[in-house]
Order: structure tokens, then sequence, then C-alpha cells
């Protein structure tokens, strides 16, 4: 008897396999356009392509990656992640993104492990039932294949959301599997343990890990009854979940170091915010259409709207559904509490910033629905099976061509920000991201535009207002613009690029010495500005200064090693003083870096003929 269980036990564990193989796999398809993507101007620009110091993994890196807080963040593993990107594909943006869809790949087949499990144990049924394990890939796939996945997998600075999401899946995985074996000894506990700490280490959001296995203790585990409470019952699930929660409290700490918050919403305002961001987080569950990169904080939150007033209506009835329900229906309940408890730290009563709500805040929350939409599967597929699997299949299907079309909007940094303000008109930095676009595509008059229509939009945007100057002077409007870079500068004194911008302003009219100036001080406020760095060795070589021009183009090439326009300076000073032969490398870099740059090419073919003509005649080619 024993022979036959093992004996079949191995071809079950191969078919859970495949499924989850398979899981994966659709999972990666309607994200496979996103390899086609470039990095955008949207956090890519300043994480990737203006950051040498995560690039590789040599203890330099590690020691940075270990001690920053780049950009308000702490996440060590995840650096660690992208260094080997590095490694493997320098800064051929394929390779980041291939990385992302694979770990989402993986954290849906762990997802539906894990539905497999939760389904089991709620339905007081066999998990390897037929009906168990078609809900559960369903599962997985309703969370995998949604549209508001494709901000965390095809932007390749949302790494942190795809590394940590598929540990916190993996240590849910694991919990699930020692408590079903038994009291947790410390071999089986050290693996949750190690496993939580990563996930903490790729993204912060993990620390709601804790409050999701108290839940799951009551439902389905049934650990915690509470009609039939006890010491020790209890004393288990306190001695597994305080190590974890300490842990969960050193995270929030670490965070709120990294966010540095700035001035906050009174609690009135919070509350409404979170009631609107939960109302929006179902509505575009159900209806994922209009997304976008951002979705703009209020400057007067308008708590007697409809939309907020229809938000605190739902908020309401999903808080009496959990408050009532909890007899007849328990999945449903323990599925909202999951939800409201793992997005609790993403909504504005605990922090707010620029955005009401984000598409990636629903990352670590959506499985909890995702596993209550299977439930439902499940059930019905004991009463209308194939009406119930070719509705299944065509949402599934829905959904993935819904993403596969999102995913390209994030081709590049055009695409990305057209829309954003096509789903989001009414912010500042959505008109200011396709500005830019604008301005380096060399259409000024629209550049400027979307400039004036992000400082209507938000007087108080600094960053907008330091663009429309630089346009100003691009368009020889050159009285105008001081006036824009000093109201940038009264907004945020510690603004590098609006003294960098001002000092380029200046450079463009020949008043050289204002304009280093303008490139010292911004370089005072951040060391590691390239573009100041490049921009000070350029007016250097424009009055003549061309010896003690150099050290800046190498510090600029050395801030940015991916910039074929520090690479074409560089060389045209060296040619200037005659040193062609060391000019050339630097022409063929910036050429190799950027093979649309024709400035590279004709300075790298006259660099050649002079050459040439200097060679004797017998050498000549």
């Amino acid at each position: 008897m024993t022979s036959v269980a093992a004996g079949t036990a191995a071809p079950l564990r191969v078919r859970i396999a495949l499924v989850a193989l398979a899981v994966a796999a659709l999972a990666t398809i309607p994200f496979l356009t996103g390899l086609q993507n470039d990095f955008v101007s949207w956090d890519d620009d300043r994480n990737f392509i203006r950051n040498p110091f995560y690039r590789g993994l040599g203890l330099t890196q590690l020691k940075w990656m270990w001690t920053t807080f780049h950009m308000g963040h702490y996440v060590p593993l995840t650096w660690m992640s992208h260094g080997l990107d590095y490694v493997l594909w320098g800064l051929d943006p394929f390779g980041y993104h291939l990385t992302n869809i694979v770990l989402h790949a993986a954290n849906a087949a762990v997802i539906f492990l894990v539905a497999r499990r939760l389904l089991g144990l709620a339905m007081t049924r066999d998990r390897n039932d037929t009906n168990i394990v078609l809900a559960s890939a369903f599962a997985a796939l309703v969370f995998a294949v949604h549209p508001l996945r494709v901000e965390s997998v095809a932007w390749a600075t949302e790494r942190r959301d795809v590394l940590s999401g598929v540990l916190y899946s993996l240590t849910v995985l694991l919990y699930l599997r020692a408590v079903e074996a038994g009291p947790l000894s410390p071999r089986r506990y050290t693996p949750i343990f190690a496993l939580f700490l990563a996930s903490l280490l790729a993204k912060a959001t993990s620390m709601t890990l804790p409050a999701l296995l108290l839940l799951l203790n009551v439902y389905p585990l049934r650990r915690l009854q509470p009609r039939s409470l006890s010491w020790q019952r209890v004393k288990p699930v306190i001695n597994e979940l305080v190590p974890l929660t300490l842990l969960s409290i050193a995270a929030m700490l670490l965070s709120l170091l990294a966010l540095r918050p700035g001035p906050q919403l009174g609690i009135v305002d919070k509350i409404a915010v979170s009631c609107y961001s939960v109302a929006f987080y179902v509505w575009k569950t159900l209806v994922p259409t209009g997304l976008g990169p951002i979705y703009p904080m209020p400057l007067d939150v308008p708590l007697g709207s409809p939309a907020y007033l229809a938000s605190y209506a739902l908020v309401a009835l999903l808080a009496l559904i959990v408050a009532v329900q909890w007899k007849p229906w328990p999945g449903v309940v323990t599925g909202i509490a999951a939800f409201f408890v793992i997005v609790l730290p993403m909504l504005g009563v605990v922090q707010n910033g620029p955005q009401v709500a984000a598409d990636r805040y629903t990352y670590h929350a959506m499985p909890a629905v995702a596993i209550l939409a299977g439930t439902g599967l499940a059930w019905m597929l004991g009463r209308w099976r194939l009406a119930s699997i070719g509705a299944a299949v065509t949402l599934l299907a829905a959904f993935g061509v819904l993403t596969w079309k999102q995913t390209q909007h994030w081709r590049n940094s055009s695409t990305l920000w057209t829309q954003a303000v096509s789903a989001a008109d009414h912010s500042a930095i959505a008109h200011d991201g396709l500005a830019t676009t604008h301005y380096h595509n060399g259409n000024l008059a629209k550049a400027l535009e979307h400039y004036e229509r992000a400082t209507q939009l938000n007087p108080y945007y600094a960053d907008a207002r330091a663009n429309i100057g630089i346009t100003l002077a691009r368009l020889n409007r050159f009285k105008e613009a001081p006036l824009h870079f000093q109201r940038a500068l009264e907004m945020k004194p510690d603004f590098d690029m609006a003294e960098n911008n001002w000092g380029v302003a200046e450079a463009m009219q020949g008043n050289l010495m204002a304009a280093i100036g303008h490139f010292r001080l911004a370089l005072q406020i951040n060391p590691l500005n390239a573009d100041a760095e490049l921009n000070w060795a350029n007016a250097l070589v424009s009055g003549g200064n061309l010896d003690i021009a150099f050290p800046h183009y190498k510090r600029a090439a050395e801030l940015h090693p991916g910039s074929a326009e520090t690479e074409a300076h560089w060389g045209a000073a060296l040619a200037q003083l005659g040193m062609v032969d060391e000019a050339l490398p630097h022409f063929r870099r910036a050429i190799d870096l950027n093979p649309n740059d024709e400035k590279a090419r004709r300075l790298l073919a006259r660099a050649l003929a002079e050459l040439a003509a200097k060679a004797p005649t017998g050498q000549r080619r």
C-alpha cells in the first residue's frame, strides 16, 4: 500500500509542476511586447542611465547598494538584481525587461500553488481535485495577466515589485506547507524567516505579511477560532509571527528614514483619499481601461464630490460585509480583509505623495482578490462546468489583450507620457513629462505649451517652471527665461537642474563666466549632476580654455557612461587641440552609443580625413 502511494505521488507532483509551468508561460505572453521597450524618463533615467553606482557586483557597488536610500527607497536586493543585469546586458533595456517578466511569471506559478492550498482548505476538498487545480490556475492568471500588473512588469524601475512579490508569495507558500506538517521546528521556520527578510530587502511593501498570516490562521487554516481560543492554540501562532513582526517594524522604520515624508494631509483628507484609492482599485480591477502612470493627488481634496461620496459608500459596504458576513462567507470576508491589510501601507491614511493611486500599488494586494475569484470559479465548476470554463477563458483573453496594449504604452518616453496625459489630463507631472519628450524631439513650441499647462495645473511645480525657462532660451526669448529659473529656485532652493539650465541659457548668450557660476552651484547642490559637468566643460572650450575642460569631460563620462553627447564633445575638444588620435575612440564610442548621431559621424570622418592627409604618401589608403 505504501508503494502504491509513493508510486502515484510522483506523477501527481509532475502534473502539478506542469500546470505551474503552464501558468508561468501564459503569464509571460501579454508582456512579451515589453522586450522591445526602452528605458523611460520616469525614474529609469535616474536609476540606470544617469546612475553609475549600481553597475556591477563588485565591493564598491555592493557597498552602495546596501547603504543607499536612492530616490527614497531602501532596496539592496533589488539593486543587486539590477547590478547582475548590468553585468549581463550593460545598459541594454532588453535584459532588464526580460528579468522583470521572468520574475513575474515565477510569481504567477507560486500564486497558483498558494491558491491550490488555500482553496483546498477553504472548500475542505483535496487540493489535487481537478476543479481546485483549474480554479487555482485561473486565480493565478487573473492576477498575472490583468492590465493593472503592467506598470510593475513593463517598467524597469519597478523590479522591486516583481522581486519582492515572488519572495512574498514564496514565504506564504512555505508557511502554509510548514503549518500543515505540524508545529514549526527551527529547521522549517528558518527558510520562512529568510525569505521574508529577502522580500523586505527587495521592497518594504512586504511588511504586511505578519498581518496576512494572522488572517490565514483564522481562515482557512482555522488555527485561531474566535469562539474557542486558548493559550495552547494562540501561543504557537504568536511564536511564529512575533519575529516576522519585528522584521516588519524594522522595515517600516527604514522606509520612513528613506522617504523623509514631506507635509502631510490632515486626517480627514487622508481618510477621504484612502477611501477614493480603494474604490479606484476596485473599479479598475473590474474595468481596467484608461490606465496611466500617474493619477495626481488633488491640490485640494474634493471631499464632497460625487466620486468621493461613492468611494465612502463602497468602503462602508465592504467594511459591513467584513463585519457581519463572517459566519456565512468566511472566504469572502478573508479575501476582502486581506486586500485591505496588504494595500494599507500604500494608502493616503499612512502616507501621501504626488499620487492618489498607482497601478503598481496593487501588485502585492491583488492576489487576495484573484484567489477570491478562483473560489467563485471552483464553486461554479461543480454546477456549470463548460459555461464556467468558457467564461473564465474569455475573461483571461480579454485581460491579456488589454495588457498587451497597455504594455506598448511603455515602449518609450513619448508613448508613455502621451498615454499619461490621455489618462489624466489634469496631471501637471504628465504634461511636464510629455513636454520634455517634445523638447528632446525638437518640437519646442509644443513643449512650451505643455510646460505652461503643467504650471497652470500646479503653480508650485518647480520642475515645469525651470523647464519653461530653458525652452524660452532655446526659442531665443532670453529676457523671459531668468524669471522662470528664479521662481523655480524660490520654490525649490536645492534644485540643481534649475541652476544647470540657467547656466545653459547664459552660455547660449555668450555669458560664459555667468554660465560657469551656475554650473558650479548645480554641482555644489548635486555632485552627481553629469549634465552640469558636461556643460561646464563645453563652456570652457567655448572660452578657449580647452586644457582645463578635460577633467570635466572625464567626470561627466564617469557619471553618465552611456552619454553619446559627452563622448562627441570630448572628442571634438581633443581634435581642436590637434590630438586627433586621442579623439577617434571618443567619436567611435559616441556612434556605438547612438548610431543615429550624425554629428559624431561627421566628426569621425573629418578626423580620419585629417589623419589620412598627414600620413606619408605611401601609407595613404
